[in-house]
């Protein structure tokens, strides 16, 4: 059920832009408008086109496809709550060589250094 609700909904995607490119935009009228255009500049087109009416009902299956694969996904619960964690998986294995990420190694507690205070000059 959700490979052939996937497939529509490419589908219906791929479809939906190629009926947006295939449209003219508004803007060219708009610009024209100041010209002395024969359409209204903000007023009613008329009657609205095939590609409009089809642009309407791919973007109406589109968002029903979208909203049905969220819940169908939704059902089926986490993947991080399916995969089972076997006991290899649970020892972290040991590497060797050096750290990676990091130039400076950490400083042993034996190995650490009393701060020293500068000595001052004596004032002429």
């Amino acid at each position: 059920m959700t490979t052939l609700l996937l497939i529509i909904h490419v589908i219906v995607c791929l479809m939906l832009i190629a009926i947006v490119l295939l449209q003219s935009g508004k803007g060219a009228e708009l610009g024209a408008a100041f010209g002395g255009s024969s359409q209204t500049l903000f007023g009613s087109r008329g009657a609205a086109t095939f590609l409009s009416k089809l642009t309407t009902i791919a973007a109406v299956v589109f968002m029903i496809t979208s909203l049905t694969l969220a819940v169908v996904t939704a059902k089926g619960g986490s993947v991080v709550k399916k995969t089972p964690i076997t006991e290899e998986q649970k020892s972290i294995p040991a590497t060797s060589g050096p750290v990676q990420g990091g130039s400076t190694q950490p400083v042993q507690p034996s190995q650490q250094q009393t701060p020293q205070i500068p000595q001052q000059l004596p004032a002429k």
